[in-house]
């Protein structure tokens, strides 16, 4: 008993360590450097802190914003619905308000503010750019959520699979990257049902 429970252990720590190699390694696609262009950038969402873009959703946005004003994309698809941690407005929202502070025009950007995952901000998104005719789009997040949100581009039938990446610098990077761990499995279960 002893011995096929260390083999299941050793597995797992197997499995953990290789999804965590492909997380931390996940640099963007096409690579960095690699021009690309796109009719619509599409921002995963995150928390709000009382109604405004958390610190690591700004850097999202940030890196979004330096998308859209060098010509990589002309419109902007926000998504996230309402947070369960107070918030009186939706992720999606708070987005848009962040941008147009920044100079955005409203008309530059579509909300998408029913999703609550990663999965849903991509089909939501991509039934938008199927409304507005769009055909290529850039999603955009951090490098630790990179990979997955690729592989969920691919999945739901984006083409080409265009994801630009941030790192952090205000999230605790041990915990986001081990989470996603999880989060990563939990979808590539989740994908062989759909």
């Amino acid at each position: 008993m002893l011995w096929v429970s260390s083999i299941g252990l050793l597995a797992l720590l197997a499995w953990c360590l290789s999804l965590y190699f492909v997380i931390t390694k996940f640099e963007g696609t096409p690579k960095p450097g690699t021009p690309i262009s796109a009719d619509v950038g599409i921002v995963l969402g995150a928390r709000l802190w009382n109604d405004k873009p958390s610190p690591g959703l700004r850097e999202r946005l940030d890196h979004a914003l330096g998308l859209y004003r060098d010509g990589t994309f002309s419109h902007f698809i926000v998504t996230g619905g309402l947070d369960s941690g107070g918030a009186t407005i939706t992720e999606a929202e708070g987005m848009r308000d962040y941008l147009v502070g920044q100079g955005v025009p409203e008309a530059s950007i579509i909300m998408d503010s029913l999703s609550r995952s990663t999965y849903e901000n991509l089909i939501f998104a991509q039934e938008i750019m199927r409304q507005h005719d769009w055909s290529k789009a850039v999603v955009v997040t951090h490098d630790y959520h990179g990979s997955r949100a690729a592989d969920i581009a691919k999945k739901v039938g984006l083409k080409p699979v265009q994801v630009s990446v941030t790192e952090s610098h205000v999230l605790n990077m041990a915990y986001h990257q081990s989470r996603e761990v999880l989060a990563y499995t939990k979808w590539l279960v989740t994908k062989l049902f759909l």
